[in-house]
């Protein structure tokens, strides 16, 4: 597939990262000759130097036969401008936009259709992040949390700790302390490395679980794992930006939320417009102003300012005085590792949340969702089954029977509105919605084929 990306951000580089293994010819645009260079010593990849929104430039980056264009600068108007000339011009098929504007992203119906802004997809990243850290905190304990199947399928991440029913057990052991409700382990993190989950495995303290199951069950098996949590009710937000006021706005109608914001205008428009939420005008690094607000009583802080270390040492003060668990957004990657687990309880990358809802446009067989999973490394995905056992690789086949890559889990499959967790003897049917995890993401076209049905199926 032919894709131009217009910007070299972070956003753009780890999508480039991601698409460029897997037999895709991308082209990327940016202003800045150092940020191209830099990607093309990376990467096997092309790069243009100039406006995303020039014609020129667009038609220099290949946009006569382009297939998919993404525009993911920091500009909202750019990215508009740029895929109506791609639409006008140069009749690329798939045009996909971030917009971090509310006010436009609340008209995207009217707005983004062919006979307006022809924009196929609109990513709104700020949206995007808010509805991850509300899964969250619906599952507390819970590293990563993604749902399949209209919500009917979760998988779920979660750290094995010392008192958890499973731990220090195999595998096995679920099912006889759990004989009512069906699950599947599909990976095991043990120090950063990847295992095999068999029934043998012994769960030990410190592994990172990801197990599949119906929604309704995900806290009856984080409670294997792990101490169930107390639900976080005393939530205290840092920064009172798109994120933060959407969260506040969420989480106000069932919890105590409290709200820091630095800026003193910002500060009172939120006061106006927020029911429920008390919010402060200051700084969350300053102790007084946590001690008088009884941090040492709350739930969850949540810091999601555009300052990675205001957000990571407001967090970490906020713990050592008290604070029950920490969420951090994080902007640069390379911290997540350094903090989630040890010095702080979560991190949330924007980008990684971006990068899953690209890829669920970008990808090339019938998916309807892909979540990227550990910093990238690894993917969650939901792909449908098409065609009949003539035409297909999978239908009408026993999930021991398929040739998956390795370190590729069958984790459950939805059929209608029935939840089947996979095991090696179920038969994969015409239409079921199947839930795969995937421990390295390279496989990804692997899995596509093996999914995609010869081209006789009409």
């Amino acid at each position: 597939m032919k894709i131009i990306i217009l910007g070299a951000g972070q956003v753009g580089t780890s999508l480039a990262e991601n698409l460029v293994g897997e037999n895709n010819d991308i082209t990327v645009i940016d202003k800045s000759s150092e940020r191209l260079q830099d990607l093309q010593a990376r990467f096997d990849l092309r790069v243009v130097q100039g406006s995303a929104s020039s014609p020129q430039i667009l038609g220099d980056a290949g946009a006569v036969d382009a297939d998919m264009l993404i525009a993911v600068t920091n500009s909202d108007e750019i990215n508009m401008i740029a895929c109506q000339i791609a639409f006008t011009l140069y009749n690329i098929p798939k045009k996909i936009a971030r917009i971090r504007s509310q006010s436009i992203v609340m008209h995207e119906k009217e707005l983004f259709n062919s006979g307006a802004l022809p924009i196929d997809h609109i990513i709104a990243p700020e949206k995007l992040v808010s509805d991850y850290i509300s899964q969250l905190i619906e599952h507390p304990g819970a590293l990563q949390v993604a749902h399949f199947a209209e919500g009917r399928v979760g998988l779920v991440a979660v750290k094995a700790y010392y008192g958890g029913a499973l731990v220090g057990n195999a595998l096995s052991a679920l099912k006889e302390h759990m004989p009512n409700i069906e699950a599947r382990v599909a990976a095991i993190f043990r120090k950063g490395r990847a295992i095999r989950p068999q029934g043998t495995t012994i769960i030990e303290a410190g592994d990172e679980v990801f197990f599949i199951t119906a929604s309704k069950n995900i806290k009856a098996i984080m409670s294997e794992m792990q101490k169930l949590e107390f639900p976080y009710k005393r939530i205290m937000i840092v920064g009172g930006g798109a994120i933060g006021e959407s969260l506040a706005r969420r989480l106000e109608k069932e919890n105590s939320v409290k709200l820091i914001e630095k800026d003193p205008k910002r500060a009172e428009y939120l006061s106006e417009t927020l029911d429920n939420t008390i919010v402060f005008c200051g700084d969350s690094s300053d102790q007084e102003l946590l001690a008088e607000e009884h941090i040492d009583q709350t739930d969850l802080i949540i810091t999601v300012t555009n300052d990675d270390e205001a957000n990571i040492m407001s967090a970490m003060l906020a713990k050592r005085m008290g604070a029950r668990k920490a969420m951090v957004l994080i902007q640069r990657t390379a911290y997540i590792d350094l903090i989630q687990g040890n010095i702080l309880d979560i991190a949330i990358s924007p980008q990684q949340a971006t990068i899953s809802a690209l890829l669920t446009h970008v990808r090339k067989a019938d998916l309807k969702h892909v979540y990227s999973l550990r910093e990238g490394l690894a993917e969650g995905i939901e792909i449908v089954a098409r065609g009949n056992s003539e035409t297909s690789k999978v239908v009408g086949k026993q999930i021991d029977q398929l040739k998956v890559p390795p370190g590729t889990s069958i984790g459950a499959i939805v059929r209608g509105t029935e939840v089947l967790i996979a095991h090696d003897k179920t038969i994969i049917e015409s239409d079921d919605h199947v839930i795969l995890f995937l421990v390295n993401k390279r496989y990804i076209n692997d899995i596509e084929k093996l999914f995609q049905p010869s081209p006789f199926f009409l």
